[in-house]
């Protein structure tokens, strides 16, 4: 068995012989490195998935933040007109026992007046 090798005496410096041994490290280098390349685009691959789905779910987040802001905006409005309702029944409750008292200062008074005026007809 022989193999040629390259020596300097060699013209033809683009062939390479290797010795089987060594051609076989090189066949198994190449496997793997064509395993590694594949493995790299799928891995690369899987990545860009992952961002976009990371984006996405940034947008998401972003968009539940302002519907959460804008939830807060409408309990605050609904509790100050809440607020405002109840100060306006305290004050209608307020004017409507005035409203009673001076009705009942009234009929007092009317029955005052028309008991002075019987009492005065009939004196006379």
């Amino acid at each position: 068995m022989s193999y040629s090798s390259f020596s300097q005496t060699v013209i033809d410096s683009t062939k390479i012989v290797l010795t089987k041994p060594v051609a076989k490290l090189v066949i198994q280098d190449i496997v793997v490195g064509d395993q590694l390349k594949i493995q790299l685009k799928t891995t690369e691959e899987l990545l860009n998935e992952t961002n976009n789905k990371l984006e996405t779910q940034s947008l998401l987040v972003v968009n539940l933040e302002s519907q959460v802001d804008n939830y807060k905006s409408m309990i605050l409005e609904l509790n100050s007109k809440s607020n405002i309702q109840a100060q306006l029944s305290k004050d209608l409750e307020k004017a409507l026992k005035a409203q009673k008292r001076r009705t009942f200062l009234y009929k007092v008074g009317t029955v005052v007046g028309m008991t002075g005026t019987l009492l005065l007809l009939v004196q006379k």
